[in-house]
């Protein structure tokens, strides 16, 4: 559920006392632990944790307008959750998120990048603070860019190599009205 909020302020006064409560304190993890390179501000209706234009220029690849975003506190309809995107798309990352919040012994309600939660006794807040802290923005950054842009192909020592000419279905089938040729029996060899 996107708020209406344009600060961090509001979007805290918005909040129920409870979720309030709860927010801040995973807020408060996450800032203690995040990498000088990061701002914290409102992105996509929820608190934001992102690198910002004058750090990184190009911005999000989906919204070169919008900084890039790296993790995100909300509050849902039927839930909070903190959104890591500095675990997503990293098997080795993640597999170390959910190995450590194993050994807290907290439930863990993941999505591909959401850990969503009910109360702040359902958050191993030093699982969350660690998984901010092991990703500073220039790491992330680097991440970033090998996933999105495609390797340079002009690249020194890079393999020249042509790739294969394939056909598209399209390519295959006749032209409408045409009958494709008929082929003919391969010749059987005399022994």
């Amino acid at each position: 559920m996107q708020s209406k909020a344009t600060t961090v302020d509001q979007y805290l006064a918005s909040l129920p006392e409870d979720r309030r409560a709860a927010i801040s304190a995973v807020r408060n993890v996450i800032l203690k632990n995040l990498d000088k390179d990061y701002e914290e501000g409102i992105q996509y209706g929820m608190i934001g944790y992102y690198v910002p234009h004058k750090v990184f220029p190009a911005g999000y690849h989906c919204d070169p307008k919008q900084p890039l975003p790296f993790a995100a506190l909300a509050s849902q309809k039927n839930h909070m959750a903190v959104y890591l995107m500095g675990v997503y798309g990293q098997p080795a990352q993640e597999q170390w998120f959910r190995d450590a919040w194993a050994k807290t012994g907290k439930k863990l309600d993941m999505g591909k990048s959401c850990v969503r939660f009910k109360k702040l006794e359902g958050v191993a807040l030093d699982v969350v603070g660690e998984a901010i802290r092991r990703v500073p923005a220039k790491a992330f950054i680097a991440h970033y860019e090998s996933v999105i842009r495609p390797p340079d192909k002009k690249a020194p020592g890079a393999a020249k190599s042509k790739p294969a000419a394939k056909k598209s279905a399209a390519a295959k089938k006749p032209a409408a009205g045409k009958k494709p040729a008929a082929k003919k029996p391969a010749a059987r060899k005399r022994a």
